[in-house]
């Protein structure tokens, strides 16, 4: 061992008004949680926007973002959270267009719920195995034929992409990532002291 601290791994958390605030707030709890258990840098959480404004969630609650996407820092994961907004057209052709321009630079890119609006457009899951809200499954299969949409997992991993159930489901996602990222132990720390199951079983039926 050098001594040295190990660099925080930076995650994004697309932000846009009409957002389901659980799809964002859960995983950021998760992963900040992971920090605190650790004791360790382990993660960077930033919130992105198309702009500096606040955003408006579905229930009312108001969102700042860290950064506007065009002054976007670099990143080693993005989290798009659902919500009826990301649906907007306007809205998500801006997010689909920056997703795919930086979607090289990105480890890994994960989606919460209907966030997987912002991602099926760019094609970068064709041909994956995908899931989302059991209650949007049926859409984005017909929309996006060349999505495997799997409308029963809790969440989905296909080579770089992730893909979760509905709403709480994100927490579930965080924690697998968590695990991916800082092992089985720190997983379960945060999961503890979350009070959720580490894995539930089941699926979304």
């Amino acid at each position: 061992m050098n001594g040295t601290v190990p660099r925080a791994r930076r995650i994004g958390f697309l932000l846009f008004d009409g957002i389901t605030a659980l799809d964002v707030i859960g995983p950021m709890e998760a992963f900040a949680c992971a920090c605190a258990a650790s004791g360790q840098p382990g993660y960077d959480l930033v919130t992105l926007g198309s702009s500096a404004r606040e955003v408006v969630a579905e229930s009312g609650i108001t969102l700042r973002p860290h950064h506007a996407l065009a002054r976007c820092p670099p990143l080693d994961s993005l989290i798009v959270p659902g919500g009826r907004g990301l649906r907007e057209p306007e809205t998500n052709s801006t997010i689909c267009a920056w997703i795919k321009s930086r979607a090289g630079a990105v480890r890994r890119i994960a989606s919460v719920c209907t966030g997987i609006y912002g991602l099926a457009p760019t094609g970068l899951l064709d041909g994956r195995k995908v899931t989302t809200h059991w209650r949007f499954a049926p859409d984005v299969a017909r929309r996006y034929p060349a999505l495997q949409v799997d409308a029963n997992a809790l969440f989905l991993k296909d080579g770089p992409f992730y893909t979760s159930a509905g709403i709480t489901a994100g927490i579930d996602l965080s924690l697998a990532l968590i695990e991916e990222d800082l092992g089985h132990q720190a997983a379960l720390r945060v999961a503890r002291e979350l009070v959720v199951s580490m894995k539930r079983p089941g699926g979304q039926e």
